[in-house]
């Protein structure tokens, strides 16, 4: 099962060059998306400011090979290893969900473009497949916020559920047509039905954040390393300078375990 190429059925009743038509289309939707999300929310613009405002805010100048060693530690860290995660369950979650994603649209353009690739193109585009629905159904049941810490129904659909349900739609039709043989049917129409839904529904879902989250992810690493920490508290409470920069008399002299009780119970929150 994990060495056939699905797509391989299908051009038997399906020409290569519509389905390559329709993946052509896709990344087009893509593109067309995030670029209305950034016009339309001023992204773009929010983050060159943040950037520029960073910059200007900073206690030092970033030599060249200080901002590489940024960028990098951020595509390592931050991107890579969604290092931004807290909470380890939702990090492996996400990086299930991420890199399944990933291998998954890649080996189905290698296999939709040359219906001949078998191999590892299958074995990702199988494997991929699984590794979205493990870490989306993980995700959707028994971690997401307002089912795990506020106790509401998993069944609880709102707008912005729109990107994680389509996500998990497009990838579990498509390994219900694959296990069906491949070939057209009413599991290829829901197939595409959901990837056009995923596609096409980018400027109302959080598909085009991952575009957005590197830059915000270099941007604070910038900030911290400059100095200027976007003009938040960095200093411990024990230093005079950040004594002065509380605005509540009360807390200007307070102990630093004050407040740390809140310790005692594992956070549930994200």
């Amino acid at each position: 099962m994990f060495a056939s190429n699905p797509y391989a059925e299908l051009s038997a009743s399906v020409t290569p060059l519509l389905m390559q038509s329709f993946v052509v289309l896709m990344f087009i939707l893509v593109a067309a998306g995030t670029l209305f999300d950034v016009i339309h929310k001023g992204s773009a613009r929010y983050f060159f400011d943040s950037f520029r405002k960073s910059k200007t805010e900073g206690r030092r100048s970033l030599e060249g090979g200080e901002m590489v060693s940024i960028a990098v530690k951020t595509a390592v860290v931050d991107v890579l290893a969604s290092g931004e995660f807290c909470n380890q369950r939702r990090r492996i979650a996400h990086l299930l969900g991420m890199y399944g994603f990933v291998f998954h649209v890649l080996a189905t353009v290698v296999m939709v473009f040359d219906t001949k690739a078998g191999g590892i193109w299958s074995f990702l585009w199988w494997v991929g497949a699984l590794m979205v629905c493990g870490g989306g159904y993980w995700f959707w049941f028994f971690i997401r916020v307002d089912v795990a810490a506020e106790g509401r129904t998993p069944l609880r659909l709102m707008k912005a559920d729109l990107f994680i349900l389509s996500l998990l739609a497009s990838t579990t039709m498509g390994l219900l047509w694959a296990i069906a043989g491949g070939g057209p049917g009413v599991l290829f129409a829901l197939y595409l039905l959901a990837t056009t839904v995923l596609f096409a529904g980018v400027p109302w879902s959080k598909f085009a954040h991952m575009f957005f989250k590197p830059a915000a992810a270099f941007e604070k690493r910038v900030a911290e390393a400059n100095g200027g920490h976007n003009n938040l508290p960095f200093q411990t409470r024990d230093d005079p300078e950040q004594q002065k920069r509380h605005s509540m008399e009360l807390l200007r002299d307070a102990p630093m375990d004050m407040g740390l009780g809140i310790k005692r119970e594992a956070p549930r929150h994200y």
